[in-house]
């Protein structure tokens, strides 16, 4: 079993991000059906938004045990759907064959080394036509203090996140969300140079910039953003 320890300290201030949370919810939610593996957890605050309890089983997989313990509490008290399931690990952990519909990567995929490779792992474990979800920071130009100080490899675009997807699948959607943070973003990276946010800095993200973004994204045709999603379907590879 794989053991790690995540190293950033902001999962509780960024799970307050409402807004923020209900915005990739809208975009994702028709997709979340069946049985889905949701790799990263963390404190299980994007199950908590994205599992509406109509899945057959939406496993969270953690490979920190000290936030697998939150995430198994949560379950035990009803705060989470009785769908859920916890498991300590990574996708190495989980049995090599087909038995997901849906695996997801919440901000998750950016922390891992070998970003290829968890890829290849996650598709072997996905059904014909199940799908494989990524959502990540993007541009690399905005790479900053704050990105170092919680363990990301790398920020992605659309084209980048393209060349690691294994060729057994095919893309369904690709597109960026959050404009307005990317301007934000820049500023943080060029301006401010903090390798944290503030609780406050957060809240006027998530309160201001987050509903301005929804509203104007879809006009822009989802141009540009400082998060990029992409959804892949494995091929029907029965023809």
């Amino acid at each position: 079993m794989t053991t790690q320890s995540y190293i950033g300290t902001e999962l509780e201030m960024f799970g307050k991000a409402r807004n923020w949370k209900a915005y990739y919810a809208s975009i994702l939610g028709p997709y979340l059906h069946g049985r889905v593996l949701e790799v990263g957890a963390g404190i299980g605050e994007t199950a908590a938004v994205l599992c509406n309890g109509g899945q057959d089983l939406w496993l969270c997989l953690e490979p920190d045990a000290q936030l697998l313990v939150t995430v198994e509490q949560k379950i035990a008290a009803g705060r989470l759907p009785s769908c859920c399931t916890a498991k300590h690990g990574c996708i190495s952990d989980i049995v090599p064959e087909p038995q997901f519909n849906v695996i997801l990567y919440i901000d998750v995929l950016e922390h891992i080394r070998d970003d290829r490779e968890e890829l290849d792992l996650a598709t072997q474990r996905l059904f014909p036509n199940g799908l494989l979800i990524v959502l990540a920071p993007a541009h690399q130009w905005l790479f900053s203090p704050f990105d170092a100080a919680v363990g990301h490899f790398r920020r992605y675009t659309k084209s980048t996140l393209s060349a690691i997807a294994p060729t057994e699948l095919e893309i369904v959607r690709c597109l960026y969300l959050d404009s307005v943070g990317l301007i934000a973003s820049f500023g943080n990276r060029c301006v401010l140079r903090k390798s944290t946010p503030n609780e406050k800095q957060i809240r006027l993200w998530d309160s201001v910039m987050v509903p301005i973004s929804r509203r104007i994204d879809h006009l822009l045709g989802h141009a540009f953003g400082k998060s990029v999603i992409a959804i892949w379907r494995r091929k029907n590879c029965m023809g």
